[in-house]
């Protein structure tokens, strides 16, 4: 419906390995390719809607004829399941007992270092694997070549974990971590302009007041910057306009989720008296 009113071949907005890195994120990139051929764990922390994402998409696409980037999106699993997961991520068979599936890996990753390969297994949501399980995982990779390096991708619950004197024996096989923090507004609309270029939409496609408005109502996040693009450019097409201005964005604002206090709620709660009571006579 967007591409067809707007008169464009790809869908605005879209967060794929194509959509350009902020600088911030850029900087996180360059040094994770350094810190990737030294083994050791690197940890990218945020809140949720934050970038990591988008950084994860580009780690995954760089350079794929030497990077092998196995990938764990479900990461609230027992060391039995994760090490299947890990099993088919490699493209290997996941039958067998545990230490079978081990025996696997270690010797693809050794066939992988003699062909000039780079592994980085990536962990998605990281702050949610046991971490009995993570700690498995460290050992299963004390026995990989040194060129890889376990990316895990959460939110800053997995680093205070860390910091447990229990789990110093993970703690001190990080190398590097970065914390993606909320964005500016300057951040935000350089974001949304950046992705008006990749689909060939003139900047004034959103008037200053509308970005003004999103950048204020997302919150330093770039999903919420995402969603209220789309959603003001779906109200564009609704009103028959090719340009989004403040009524768009405040159609999509006042829809429920985008309001933190409804006041349809109502101040104190309502007593209910009960029923049948007995009537004084």
């Amino acid at each position: 419906m967007i591409r067809q009113h707007f008169g464009l071949t790809r869908d605005p907005f879209i967060i794929d390995h194509d959509a350009p890195l902020l600088a911030h994120q850029q900087r996180h990139f360059d040094i994770l390719k350094v810190h990737s051929q030294q083994g050791g764990f690197c940890l990218i922390l945020g809140e949720p809607g934050t970038g990591k994402t988008v950084l994860k998409h580009h780690i995954i696409h760089h350079d794929t004829k030497h990077w092998i980037t196995p990938v764990i999106n479900r990461s609230l699993h027992s060391w039995h399941n994760i090490l299947r997961l890990l099993c088919q991520a490699f493209d290997l068979e996941s039958d067998g007992s545990d230490h079978k599936c081990e025996a696997r890996l270690i010797a693809e990753a050794r066939a992988l270092h003699i062909k000039g390969k780079h592994i980085i297994p990536i962990i998605d949501d990281a702050h949610l694997i046991p971490i009995e399980a993570l700690r498995k995982l460290r050992l299963l990779l004390e026995d990989f070549p040194r060129s890889h390096n376990l990316i895990l991708i959460g939110q800053p619950a997995l680093n205070t974990t860390l910091q447990l004197r229990i789990n110093h024996d993970l703690k001190t096989r990080v190398t590097y971590s970065a914390k993606l923090d909320a964005l500016t507004a300057n951040h935000l609309a350089e974001f949304i302009h950046s992705q008006l270029d990749r689909v060939g939409l003139p900047h004034a496609t959103f008037t200053e007041e509308a970005v003004h408005l999103i950048t204020r109502s997302a919150e330093g996040t770039l999903r919420a910057v995402k969603n209220l693009c789309i959603g003001s450019l779906i109200e564009a097409v609704r009103d028959r306009t090719k340009t989004v201005d403040l009524k768009q964005v405040n159609a999509v604002l006042l829809q429920p989720h985008w309001r933190h206090n409804l006041t349809g709620e109502p101040a104190e709660p309502v007593l209910i008296p009960p029923a049948n009571l007995p009537t004084q006579s």
